[in-house]
């Protein structure tokens, strides 16, 4: 029993120091910093796996010892079922330290891919252990050099390359030279038997040097001249191909210059002519053709670099140049097609809806579909208003399935439009808003004749930013929405199409001249005026007995808001024929006349 007592206090005392040691690396400082790195992580591991393997030995020990102190001891049960206990407990013990160990050793492995042996260029094995003083590097460049020599030696005999055991290693041997010796150590690495390993290693060497030597062969060297002349034969064989159908391409579409360049115009606006349609035609024809013979060329290298062995590292590097990225790429587009997917059939459902809402805005426009309180001249602006806030709910929809969304830099993309936005179009919100309210109040319309302030004219456009007015002078008026808003509005268009709009003017005559013989005068001279209504009956209204005269105001009806000017203009003409012809004095402006108090200036 002491002796198993002092078994498992040495357990207890080499389990607790192994973890603490420090590994001196010795010359490491004078290797470059990489290998530097990779040397103390491999010395870790190295640490680790002797550990795992001295500690199952030392485990094995104490319980061989527990299991024959259990053998001896039959009658009492107590002391039997406290071994047990603590037999248990050592294995439970040992598990958990040993699972701890392991999942260290596994992510130094990961971290330490060994220093490769490859003789030839391409790595055959890693080598990842030291032996004494012997490091990993050191040992990987020895074999490398001895594996070269042997494909030097112009009578190599695969057969002759055997393993043999020895007490602490399997040796790979040539004859006399040892190629490289692999310990229990290395077999710890990569968890397997010793003997297996160095079957591998040996296999791979034998391998590798019956094809570095055919490949130094005469008929090797013939072969790869071969192969270089082939492939520079085809590459000749492609770019005189290329040029000659981009060549032909050129010639074709010079030939068919009439038929397929017709310019680009944008509502009467020439943005390209044909000849410059051709010559941008041209040029993307030519990039193509060098985009097309440089990728010729790049693929090409590769596959003269892979050819000798001394350049394969070249070929290697410039296939993942192409290689990498492209698949990068095609990766990024099969992972992103569901969202793809999504976003088209977003797209799609919100397209048909929109051309829906169009065909029911189109049919209350015409006045086919009757909306009660819906008025036929918001169709068009609620239809924008709803497209517009549709086309926005998609995109936030949208948003998180596009690719990049969510980036720092589309954030702080978005961020900065975002402020632009704001502090830049608060007048232009304020527009918009003011042509809401103008839309949905219906002062005016488009067509109606209307005076906005001192601007009288027709209303030619509404937008949600702007009302365009031209006057009958041709002038053309752009009035911000904000200002229709805090502006009165007279509309002469909405009475004159049911009620009939009122044109009215004054004329000033005398005391002299009977009122009944002036009425009669000015409505004759409205009823032959062009484009009064004549089923409305104009009438006269006497406003004011000023000192030297009377103020007559003729009222009648028109239908034609838009041509007041002319009909004022025609009825004034009538008014001046009227009165001329009956001998009646229009004294306006007035005039002061002398005559004898004595008489009264009363008309007949």
């Amino acid at each position: 029993m002491k002796k198993l007592l002092f078994i498992w206090a040495l357990a207890l005392i080499y389990s607790g120091s192994l973890p603490a040691q420090n590994v001196k690396t010795g010359k490491d400082t004078l290797l470059p910093a990489m290998d530097s790195l990779k040397n103390q992580s491999l010395q870790q591991a190295e640490s680790l796996l002797v550990q795992e393997s001295q500690q199952q030995k030392i485990d094995s020990i104490v319980k061989a010892e527990l299991r024959q102190e259990l053998q001896k001891i039959n009658l009492n049960v107590q002391k039997q079922k406290d071994l047990e206990d603590q037999l248990k407990r050592i294995e439970e013990s040992d598990s958990l330290k040993k699972a701890q160990r392991l999942k260290r050793i596994e992510d130094l492995k990961g971290n330490s891919p060994g220093f490769p042996v490859a003789p030839f260029g391409d790595t055959l094995f890693s080598i990842n252990t030291r032996i004494g003083s012997f490091k990993p590097a050191e040992r990987a460049s020895a074999v490398s050099r001895r594996i070269k020599a042997l494909a030097d030696s112009e009578r190599f005999s695969p057969d002759s390359l055997l393993v043999v055991q020895s007490e602490s290693s399997s040796d790979i041997v040539y004859g006399e030279l040892v190629v490289m010796a692999v310990t229990d150590l290395d077999a710890l690495w990569y968890s397997r038997s010793r003997d297996d390993l160095a079957g591998e290693y040996a296999a791979k060497i034998r391998t590798a040097v019956t094809a570095q030597q055919k490949t130094n062969s005469i008929l090797g060297w013939l072969i790869r001249i071969g192969l270089v002349l082939a492939i520079l034969l085809g590459a000749a064989g492609i770019f005189y191909l290329v040029n000659l159908v981009f060549n032909r391409t050129r010639a074709y579409l010079r030939s068919n210059k009439e038929r397929y360049f017709k310019g680009l115009s944008i509502k009467n606006i020439n943005i390209l002519t044909p000849e410059q349609n051709l010559k941008m035609a041209l040029v993307a024809n030519n990039l193509l053709r060098l985009l097309v013979l440089f990728f010729t060329f790049y693929l090409a290298l590769p596959l003269l670099f892979g050819i000798f062995p001394e350049t394969r590292a070249w070929a290697a590097v410039l296939w993942r140049l192409v290689a990498n990225p492209a698949g990068s790429i095609a990766l990024g587009i099969w992972n992103y097609l569901p969202k793809l997917f999504t976003v088209i059939v977003i797209i799609w459902v919100a397209r048909y809806a929109v051309k829906l809402l169009k065909f029911l805005s189109l049919q209350i426009a015409r006045g086919t579909l009757v909306i009660k309180g819906f008025y036929p001249e918001w169709a068009q602006p609620t239809f924008a208003i709803v497209r517009f806030l549709l086309y926005a709910f998609v995109f936030v929809v949208i948003f998180p399935y596009l690719p990049g969304s969510d980036s720092p830099i589309f954030k702080g993309v978005s961020l900065f439009l975002g402020v632009l936005f704001s502090l830049g179009s608060s007048s232009a919100i304020a527009n918009v808003i003011a042509g809401l309210v103008i839309t949905y109040m219906r002062p005016f319309k488009i067509g109606d004749r209307i005076k906005l302030g001192e601007v009288t004219g027709d209303v030619i456009d509404k937008t949600f930013l702007v009302t365009r007015i031209r006057t009958i002078k041709n002038e053309e008026i752009t009035v911000p929405n904000s200002t229709v808003m805090s502006n009165y509005t007279v509309n002469y268009s909405t009475s004159s199409r049911d009620l009939g709009l009122i044109l009215n003017t004054t004329v000033t005559i005398g005391y002299d001249a009977p009122w009944q013989k002036v009425h009669e005068l000015l409505i004759a001279a409205a009823k032959e005026t062009e484009g009064i209504l004549k089923d409305k009956e104009p009438f006269v209204l006497q406003i004011s007995l000023d000192d030297f005269f009377v103020t007559y105001q003729l009222n009648a009806y028109t239908d034609q808001a838009q041509a007041m000017a002319a009909i004022y203009s025609r009825l004034h003409q009538n008014i001046q024929d009227k009165f001329s012809q009956a001998g009646v004095e229009i004294v306006s402006p007035h005039y002061r006349a002398m005559r004898d108090g004595n008489k009264p200036a009363m008309p007949q």
